[in-house]
């Protein structure tokens, strides 16, 4: 009698993650309403009874890629900041961290800049509590960023989504061919949140903070 031999976890792993970047292409391409299971199946190059092994509805596809996105940038952020407890530097660790990911995941942040309200209850539940854990976290840093004479006067909720604003439209613009790699930008992101467009001279008097991965610098 054959014997079942279950896959190897590291495979499974690997298998969906496959899968995953894929599927978030096709959506991001054809919209999460025009793409069907069949064109996943192409794209993978795995059967349909293959793909259904993973997920069991495009709604849990859709669901699987917001939830290993958040996932992690959370991991992935939470691994970084205890790495220093000054301020802006933080604030950089966390512009930095959402910047790289999404530079090398563009269709997974267009999926989840456009597909948000798609995803039904008890997903789109899930999916909202690590959205919420993931603000939470970022407000936290901000508030740290105030305290220290950073961003006096400013509505925290506001402040903090407008800087998510900034760094979720970076996949509509940027063109690795002529803009700025990961660091440069995140440079340029955490300086224009923290100062806008001053002018070099006006943005001296305001002092020195720390925004890259170095020793202080004086802001430009």
């Amino acid at each position: 009698m054959a014997i079942s031999v279950p896959p190897n976890p590291r495979d499974t792993e690997a298998k969906l993650s496959h899968i995953l970047r894929h599927a978030a292409r096709i959506f991001a391409e054809k919209s999460f309403a025009g793409a069907s299971i069949r064109d996943i199946s192409r794209a993978t190059g795995i059967s349909l009874s293959g793909l259904y092994y993973y997920f069991d509805s495009k709604q849990k596809l859709l669901y699987l890629i917001q939830h290993e996105a958040f996932t992690m940038i959370l991991a992935r952020l939470q691994c970084r900041l205890p790495s220093t407890s000054e301020p802006a530097s933080r604030l950089r660790i966390l512009v930095g961290n959402h910047v790289d990911y999404f530079l090398t995941h563009p269709h997974e942040l267009k999926v989840l800049s456009h597909e948000e309200d798609v995803l039904e209850e008890p997903l789109h539940g899930l999916v909202a509590d690590l959205k919420r854990k993931y603000y939470g976290l970022a407000r936290k840093i901000f508030d740290e960023v105030a305290a220290a004479g950073l961003a006096p006067g400013l509505n925290p909720r506001v402040a903090v989504l407008s800087l998510f604003g900034m760094m979720n439209w970076v996949y509509k613009w940027h063109n690795p061919e002529v803009d700025p790699g990961s660091d440069e930008l995140t440079d340029a992101i955490v300086r224009i949140f923290l100062y806008g467009v001053l002018p070099a001279a006006a943005a001296k008097d305001v002092g020195q903070v720390t925004i890259s991965q170095g020793a202080p610098v004086t802001v430009p």
